[in-house]
């Protein structure tokens, strides 16, 4: 059974040049109870505070607040780059984060190459290999520019190659930060139902967006962010409520309203 529990995550950064003075004072003054000491008395920021949550298979959870609320730091910890400074996470699925265009990609190895090392990350064998190359080639459509190494790529080819290979594989649990959903036009037109589909087939998603449309479409929970603690969690539209300023409420709950007659999932 596909399932991932968080309970009281709490992750601090130390601030390592912080005994200079006018930076404690200024540091202190406008910390709002976020920066503290830790065991080793140095100053710390508090990333994330006390972050509990249990998801099952099909559960679908959003994040949102603004930015520096957390929302990047909890994906990293459920992602295993972040150690929790207290609190415990199990899981039990195979994970696949997308928190960076190039995440996990060698700039110096070709196009080829790193359509390679993913396979060779993701446990394949050479048939499965042979499948992804082709599979990247077609939807990327980066053609001869994938014999070239990637760091000559444009950050719009980077893109396109990340997001091939990352949705070729579908995860069972999908930790997704929402550059994913950016990129030229033409691109993400073609890339839209690719996206739907690894959302759909995955048995978790934990998604962080600024997008409000995209989190009331695609998840069936909240969690709104605030200075690294959860300010509220429910339905989207609830969380939604509370969060989004009065007149762009009104146009998600319009748009969600058409969707429910012609439903994406």
């Amino acid at each position: 059974m596909t399932y991932l529990t968080a309970f009281g995550l709490s992750v601090a950064f130390p601030l390592y040049h912080s005994d200079n003075r006018s930076l404690k004072k200024t540091v202190l003054g406008r910390a709002s109870g976020r920066f503290a000491k830790d065991d080793r008395q140095r100053l710390v920021v508090q990333a994330l505070r006390d972050i509990s949550f249990t998801m099952r298979s099909g559960d679908r959870l959003g994040l949102v607040g603004s930015n520096g609320s957390g929302k990047t730091t909890l994906l990293r910890t459920l992602s295993g780059i972040y150690q929790p400074a207290s609190g415990s996470l199990s899981m039990e699925g195979r994970l696949t984060s997308l928190l960076d265009p190039g995440q996990g990609m060698n700039l110096d190895l070709t196009g080829w190459e790193n359509i390679r090392l993913r396979g060779y990350f993701l446990g394949m064998g050479k048939a499965d290999i042979a499948r992804l190359e082709a599979d990247v080639e077609d939807f990327s459509e980066l053609g001869q520019f994938l014999d070239l190494p990637v760091r000559n790529y444009s950050s719009g080819m980077v893109v396109r190659l990340a997001f091939a290979m990352a949705t070729a594989v579908h995860p069972e649990i999908l930790i997704m930060d929402e550059w994913i959903l950016a990129g030229d036009a033409g691109f993400m037109d073609k890339a839209k139902h690719r996206v739907e589909a690894m959302v759909r087939h995955a048995d978790i998603l934990v998604l962080a967006s600024h997008q409000a449309g995209i989190l009331a479409q695609w998840c069936s929970r909240l969690i709104w962010l605030d200075q690294g603690r959860v300010r509220a969690e429910g339905s989207p539209m609830e969380v939604l409520a509370q969060y989004l300023p009065p007149q762009q409420f009104e146009e998600i709950e319009k748009t969600k309203s058409l969707l429910a007659t012609n439903p994406v999932f």
